[in-house]
């Protein structure tokens, strides 16, 4: 045992996942682009973002909806072509309806592409929303059927899914995901489209459908897509994966509709941090400043990990403990006395600023980071002039008061 593992005592350990490790889905490129406030990138860094993304080690990759339009429909042909040429180890999968016309684009793009191209099926299954449709169960059900038929006779791999999962009923998904199986399909997704689920309801829907409908078919694979509507994509993801789910979904930054997806980049944190997933993460912190870039996104100052303050700290206690691990030499130590999450993680360090709750210890860091001398006046003078403040001192006002 380290000495670092001797000086935290870890509640979250325990559970048995048997050794298993999750497939991840990136959906930046399709639902994360359905986000109200983002932009649609050009096409060429559509394709530096597929490299990105499989050096970062993700295993599958939504390339778009066709149905949306010719614009969707070309982008997510030049995308599959690419992976095809460049060799990239990623699954492609697409969006579509359970209509015919939306699944002949996706068998016309395979076929011409020469790639398997998985169609991800959806079709509502939640009370609320057959209502508002107007269809039944048995309209539902045949739709169902076709679908998959018409996608196995053109040879193209269906994930069958089923929209607003969470506030279905269990004798809905019983009969659509049947005649999904019955027909062929390779893979089933749930999936909570309005943010609904908790992570209990999360675990009850995995076990339930795991029982019910998977116990004979071993060889399908079961996907989880969350989004962020109740704060919970992340723990309900996580909750997924360890209830039973084989492949989860998410985007980087948690971009998508309205209150955005699973954020792929948390999810990837906390796998790692849980031991149940290997990777690099080193170059997160730019494919995600990559992505904020191209669509328009503005990075929250707190966001987890990659935002501005996330390693940052201005208070003075805080900083006092870190200056004091510091000092023994220590910065294995200096890391986790103030973060849960490990900078060099993502490349990076945890960093001491000067503000109007700033102490002796912060001007200090930042004296000896810069190379000045530390002497009792020289300190005094930044900090008194940032408790007379309001905000964090820039570098220019602090060389002011040296």
């Amino acid at each position: 045992m380290s000495a670092l593992h001797r000086l935290i005592h870890d509640w979250n350990a325990g559970g048995d996942d048997g050794g298993r490790i999750p497939l991840l889905n990136d959906e930046t490129l399709r639902d994360g682009l359905q986000s109200p406030s983002v932009l649609d990138p050009p096409i060429a860094a559509k394709r530096d973002l597929l490299h990105r993304l499989a050096r970062l080690g993700v295993d599958a990759i939504d390339l778009g909806m066709p149905g949306a339009g010719p614009k969707s429909v070309s982008a997510v042909k030049a995308l599959l072509t690419e992976i095809r040429d460049q060799r990239l180890p990623l699954y492609p999968n697409a969006a579509v309806r359970t209509v015919e016309e939306d699944l002949r684009q996706v068998a016309d793009i395979q076929q011409r592409v020469g790639l398997p191209l998985e169609a991800g099926a959806f079709v509502g299954s939640s009370p609320v929303r057959m209502d508002v449709e107007g269809w039944d169960l048995a309209f539902v059900v045949d739709t169902v059927r076709k679908a998959v038929v018409f996608c196995r006779r053109q040879e193209v791999p269906v994930m069958m899914v089923t929209e607003d999962t969470t506030r279905a009923k269990p004798e809905v998904i019983t009969a659509i995901y049947r005649a999904a199986l019955e027909e062929g399909a390779q893979s089933i997704c749930l999936s909570d489209t309005c943010g609904h689920a908790t992570p209990q309801g999360v675990r009850n829907l995995v076990r339930f459908t795991k029982e019910t409908l998977l116990k004979d078919h071993p060889e399908v694979r079961l996907d989880w897509h969350g989004h962020n509507d109740r704060g919970l994509g992340v723990a309900n993801a996580l909750a997924a994966f360890e209830a039973g789910a084989d492949r989860i979904h998410g985007s980087i930054l948690g971009i998508g509709e309205r209150c955005g997806n699973v954020a792929m980049d948390q999810l990837m944190v906390n796998l790692m941090l849980m031991g149940h997933w290997t990777g690099v993460l080193s170059d997160l912190p730019a494919l995600a400043d990559r992505v904020a870039e191209l669509v328009g996104y503005e990075i929250p100052a707190n966001y987890p990990l990659l935002g501005r303050d996330a390693l940052r700290t201005g208070t003075g206690v805080h900083a006092a403990a870190i200056v004091k691990a510091l000092r023994r030499g220590d910065k294995a130590l200096a890391d986790p006395v103030y973060s849960g999450v490990p900078a060099p993680l993502v490349n990076r360090r945890p960093d001491i600023v000067i503000g109007h709750m700033a102490g002796h210890s912060n001007v200090i860091y930042w004296l000896e980071m810069n190379g000045f001398d530390v002497n009792p006046d020289r300190v005094e003078r930044i900090l008194g002039l940032a408790k007379r403040g309001d905000h964090i001192l820039s570098e220019d006002e602090i060389r002011s008061a040296i």
